[in-house]
C-alpha cells in the first residue's frame, strides 16, 4: 500500500490498495441490503465516479466503512484482476468505533439508511456497550426511539433468527447447516419451519402469491411469446421469468423444490421466493453480485449434491447455448458454448440422464434450447431439441414455443437470408420431460 497525502489528524488518508485487500464484514457495515441493478449500473461507470474523487472509505485494517455498491462493481468490473484503487482510509480499529463512522458516512450520501438499517445498528451499538444517549446521536434519532428499539431486542432477535431459518430453509440448506449458522437446536429449526409453512397457507396474501392468483395469468397455449423482457438483472442469455412462472405454476406446489443449475442473474431466486418454492440454483461462475445466493458448481462435474431429491419437481435447464454463447461466460474450453458438437450434446444429454436417475415419479425436466444457425460453421441449421430427444429416453409432457422477436436479426442477416434463399431462425422450444 502506498500513501499518496496525509489530509488532516482528524480527516481520512488518501490511499492507494489492491481491491482484494478490501474486506466486508456485515456486522460493522450498516446498510444491510444491496441492489445488484446498481452494482451493474456502477460497473459501467467507475470512471465518471473516480473523477469526481467519489472514493470509497475503508478503516485502517482495510475493512469497508462506505460505498458497497462501488466497491462490488469493482470486483464485477475486475473480475479476475486486481487493481490498485485509490481509496479514504480513516484511522479506526474498534469495532464499535467502525460501525459508528460506517453509519455517518452511509448517511452523508446515495442511499439514505432505512428505518431498519438503523435499528439493526442501534442494537449492534448497544451490544457493544455504547450508551443510549451515544446510539441516539450516531443516528440522528431521538433517545425515546432508540428505548424502543432496544426494548424489543429479544424478541427482535428472535424474529431475525426466525427470518434467516425460513430462508435457509427456501435456499435448501440443510437442517445441521440453518441450525449451526442460526445458533439453535435442529427441533427449533423444524419448529420453525412448520410454523412458517403454515403461516403462508393461512395468510390470504401469501397464499394466493405461492397459488399464483396474483400477478399472473395462466398459460392456455403452448406458445408462449413475450413482446419485451421482464425488469430487474440482466445477464447473458437470460431465461424470461414468465416462462419460467408458467413452469412454477403448471409443474409445481408450494414448497416444492426447483433446481436450476444454470442460474444466470438469479431470476429463478427472486421467483421461487415470490411463489413460496424452495430452490437450490448453481452456476458455474456466480455473478458477484449475487454470489452470496448462488452456488459454484460446474454441471460437466456431474449432478450436484443435493441432500434432499425427493421432494424435488421441477429441473429447470437453460445451458449456454452451443455456439451461439461461445466466449460469451468464459474461454475455457471445457465451457458448454465452447465445447465441440458431439461433446456438448453428450454432455448436456448425461446431465438430464444425471438428473432423471435422482428424481422421483412425477416430477419434470424442462429444458429451453433454440436451435444454432448463424453462428454455426457455414450456418448449418443445427436442432439441438431433436438430438436430445433422440438422447434422452423419457415421455415427453410437451413442447412450448417460445420464439425471438425478429427484431433481435440485424441488416446484414436479413441480406443473407434474401441472397440465400434461407430463413432465419427466431425458433425456440422449452421441452418438459416427465419421470415415470
Amino acid at each position: 500500500m502506498s500513501q499518496l497525502v496525509p489530509l488532516s489528524p482528524l480527516a481520512p488518508t488518501l490511499v492507494q490498495v489492491r481491491l482484494s485487500e478490501i474486506s466486508f464484514d456485515e456486522v460493522v457495515y450498516p446498510r444491510k441490503d444491496h441492489d445488484p441493478v446498481l452494482v451493474q449500473r456502477y460497473a459501467t461507470v467507475l470512471d465518471e465516479i473516480e473523477a469526481k474523487q467519489r472514493y470509497i472509505a475503508i478503516a485502517t485494517d482495510k475493512t469497508l466503512l462506505d460505498g458497497k455498491h462501488r466497491w462490488l462493481a469493482y470486483k464485477k468490473r475486475y473480475e479476475g484482476e486486481d487493481p490498485l484503487l485509490t481509496v479514504l482510509q480513516y484511522e479506526v480499529t474498534a469495532p464499535h468505533e467502525r460501525l459508528k463512522l460506517a453509519t455517518a458516512l452511509n448517511s452523508e450520501h446515495g442511499w439514505q439508511l432505512t428505518e431498519t438499517d438503523k435499528e439493526a445498528t442501534a442494537k449492534t451499538l448497544y451490544a457493544y456497550g455504547c450508551t443510549y444517549d451515544d446510539i441516539a446521536s450516531t443516528l440522528s434519532v431521538g433517545k425515546a426511539t432508540v428505548s424502543q428499539w432496544l426494548s424489543r431486542t429479544v424478541k427482535d432477535n428472535k424474529d431475525r433468527r426466525d427470518r434467516k431459518i425460513q430462508e435457509m430453509w427456501l435456499a435448501c440448506s440443510t437442517q445441521d447447516e440453518i441450525a449451526q449458522a442460526c445458533g439453535c437446536s435442529q427441533q427449533t429449526v423444524t419448529n420453525v419451519v412448520e410454523d412458517f409453512t403454515n403461516a403462508v397457507l393461512q395468510n390470504q396474501n401469501s397464499k394466493a402469491a405461492a397459488s399464483h392468483a396474483t400477478d399472473f395469468a395462466p398459460p392456455l397455449y403452448n406458445v408462449w411469446k413475450q413482446q419485451t423482457a421482464s425488469a430487474g438483472m440482466r445477464h447473458p442469455g437470460q431465461s424470461e421469468t414468465r416462462w419460467v412462472d408458467n413452469l412454477l405454476y403448471l409443474y409445481t406446489a408450494p414448497f416444492d423444490i426447483v433446481i436450476d443449475p444454470f442460474a444466470g442473474g438469479g431470476s429463478t431466486i427472486d421467483l421461487c421466493k415470490t411463489r413460496f418454492r424452495r430452490y437450490w440454483v448453481c452456476d458455474r461462475k456466480p455473478i458477484i453480485e449475487r454470489a452470496h445466493e448462488i452456488r459454484s458448481w460446474d454441471m460437466t462435474a456431474g449432478t450436484p449434491p443435493l441432500p434432499r431429491w425427493k421432494d424435488v419437481r421441477l429441473i429447470y435447464l437453460d445451458p449456454p447455448y452451443w455456439k451461439q454463447a461461445e466466449g460469451a461466460y468464459s474461454t475455457d474450453p471445457t465451457d458448454l458454448a465452447n465445447m465441440e458438437l458431439a461433446i456438448f450434446t453428450t454432455t448436456l444429454g448425461g446431465i438430464i440422464a444425471g438428473f432423471a436417475k435422482k428424481l422421483s415419479t412425477g416430477s419434470v425436466i424442462a429444458m429451453l434450447m433454440q436451435p444454432t444457425q448463424w453462428r454455426a460453421p457455414d450456418k448449418h441449421y443445427t436442432d439441438h431439441v431433436a438430438d436430445m430427444l433422440r438422447l434422452i429416453p423419457l415421455p415427453l409432457d410437451m413442447r412450448y414455443q417460445c420464439p425471438y422477436e425478429s427484431q433481435q436479426c440485424t441488416a446484414q442477416m436479413v441480406e443473407w437470408a434474401k441472397v440465400e434463399k434461407l430463413c432465419l431462425v427466431l425458433s425456440r422450444e422449452l421441452v418438459v420431460w416427465r419421470i415415470p
